[in-house]
């Protein structure tokens, strides 16, 4: 059952590991620890914290994720979905509010997790998802301009317009040098695999860049120039210092952030499965998320979920059970021990180049053409989430693509409700395969029948209430033909309910035809089967017309309510 809360990890252990299976694992979490290191401190640098903390997150939210994760290949850390919003959140509230925002999103997840909800997080539509991805992929790449071109801004804007500005005003600060180092680091990641796959371009890129400024005494921004040394040791946890007034204007980030991890982890873990040929436990795998995100921030880090790239790299590389991940962790454990402090003398724009690759991976720009030909209510949805990302915050875009999204669903669900009265339709009923078809049955006079096709909730009542009010004569019999209805919420059942009442009141006998079982119970606790009568509900239309029409004949109908008009 991939709903089971038990780590994929105690799984593998059970059905038996080999010293094979180890040294697998082993090489394949050494290649991702070395393909995470770039990344870990580029996304750090790009969310506006220190690139130690980058490590710090792939080293502890790494481990924790593989250890509890619900997939057996999954591989956790800072990702780039995550910039905008720690980048926002820092700039507002600081780090402490960050640590405190991050802490809140890790025991949602574990909530959420525990609640059962990982297949919900799936139902999160496609058009949403490229929209915000594809904007915080066009973010990501705006704000790497600065050090590719080694452009010198004070106090570069925040806002998306405002940054384009800044650059458009600083071109002549551009520095020949950055440009050089960028653009011989972007060349060697696009090209590099055309050499080999098996050491990552980003990797190359960065050493040969490094090598050259140091050799050349090129006078480009570093690591060290910008941020100072880079600590070769994991700090001591401690808890965020943080004011509790604070803590409700970081429920809506926290949401953001829990939302993200919760989307690309599962995603992350979707794409694994269909790699591997295993299936993931989504709820196991929030709630590893939830304690990965829960426990990072005691030691300096940031928002970790699971990486799709990552992942894919461990599986490419022999990766298949946690303990590659672990091994991944490691692996980056022992290279901050001993190498950390050569990380200084990296160039800034050498991590730009790397980003802004990321960012175009991450843009999925052709999927976001393609989505241009689908119908108008996903083009919105995605532009929508998409503008919002950009101009305004992923916070809003998130929230507003979750409403919209709802509503235009709802909206179609009522578009797929009909209501239809027989007797005006009656020559269009010709279905031949339908031994159901009301155009083979004789409807006595005085009576009328609607029939109700597809989901009976609140976006169809008006419909129904609308579609009855056609007939302004009151009938002597009413037939509400029920039978492609499964469905049915509160706001259809007080829509039934007016109509039982406003029959009762017009002395019109109401029969209901076709009424599936799992209805017969809303029905019941409604109190609207009392009203009906159980002998006025027929399991099909022949019993309610052969009832109607015996009726009609005997004359017994019921009198009009005197008393309510």
């Amino acid at each position: 059952m991939n709903s089971r809360l038990v780590p994929k990890l105690y799984s593998c252990l059970k059905e038996g590991y080999t010293r094979n299976d180890l040294v697998r694992d082993l090489m394949a979490g050494a290649i991702v620890g070395i393909v995470a290191l770039p990344l870990a401190i580029a996304f750090a640098i790009a969310s506006g914290v220190k690139p130690e903390q980058g490590l710090f997150t792939a080293v502890v939210a790494g481990f924790l994720i593989s250890a509890l994760s619900g997939s057996r290949v999954q591989i956790g850390g800072p990702t780039g979905a995550f910039i905008v919003v720690v980048f926002g959140i820092v700039h507002q509230y600081g780090y402490a509010g960050l640590a405190v925002a991050t802490m809140m999103a890790g025991a949602l997840l574990i909530l959420m997790g525990l609640a059962r909800l990982g297949t919900v997080i799936k139902f999160i539509p496609y058009p949403m998802t490229v929209g915000f991805t594809s904007g915080i992929a066009l973010i990501i790449a705006t704000t790497q301009i600065k050090d590719f071109l080694g452009l010198t801004i004070e106090s570069p804007s925040a806002e998306f317009v405002g940054r384009l500005e800044d650059y458009a005003g600083h071109l002549t600060t551009l520095s020949p040098q950055a440009l050089l180092v960028g653009a011989l680091s972007l060349a060697i990641i696009i090209f590099w695999p055309k050499v080999t796959k098996k050491i990552p371009g980003s990797i190359i890129a960065i050493l040969a860049s490094t090598a050259l400024v140091q050799l050349l005494d090129l006078p480009v921004a570093t690591i060290g120039s910008e941020f100072g040394s880079v600590p070769s040791l994991l700090p001591a946890p401690k808890l965020p210092q943080v004011e509790l007034s604070m803590i409700p204007e970081l429920i809506s980030p926290a949401l953001t952030i829990a939302l993200l991890a919760a989307i690309e982890s599962l995603l992350s873990a979707v794409v694994a499965d269909g790699m591997t040929g295993t299936r993931h436990r989504s709820n196991m795998e929030l709630v590893a998320q939830g304690v990965a995100n829960l426990v990072t921030p005691l030691f300096g880090g940031i928002p970790a979920t699971g990486a799709i790239a990552r992942t894919a790299t461990n599986v490419k590389s022999g990766g298949r059970s946690p303990v590659a991940g672990i091994a991944h962790a490691l692996t980056l454990l022992l290279i901050l021990l001993f190498f950390g402090r050569w990380a200084t003398l990296i160039p800034m724009a050498s991590l730009a180049a790397v980003l802004l690759v990321v960012a175009y991976h991450m843009s999925e720009w052709r999927h976001f053409v393609k989505l241009l030909r689908s119908p108008k209510a996903d083009i919105l949805v995605m532009l929508t989430t998409f503008g919002l990302t950009v101009f305004v915050d992923l916070t809003v875009a998130i929230e507003t693509g979750v409403v919209l999204s709802a509503i235009l669903f709802m909206h179609r669900m009522a578009g797929a409700a009909e209501v239809r009265h027989i007797k005006e339709e009656l020559e269009e009923d010709y279905d031949e395969e339908d031994a159901l078809a009301i155009s083979s049955r004789q409807i006595p006079e005085g009576v009328e029948v609607f029939e109700i096709y597809g989901p009976f909730f609140f976006g169809a009542a008006n419909q129904f209430t609308d579609t009855l009010s056609i007939v302004k004569k009151p009938p002597k019999i009413l037939i509400l033909r029920m039978r492609h209805i499964l469905t049915i919420d509160a706001t259809a059942l007080r829509a039934l309910e007016d109509v039982c009442d406003k029959t009762r009141r017009e002395g019109t006998r109401l029969l209901l035809s076709g009424v599936q079982d799992q209805l017969l119970g809303p029905l019941k606790k409604a109190g609207i089967y009392a009203k009906i009568g159980g002998e006025n509900i027929f399991a099909n239309i022949d019993q309610a017309l052969l009832e109607a029409k015996r009726m009609t004949n005997d004359g017994v109908l019921p009198q009009a309510d005197q008393a309510t008009g």
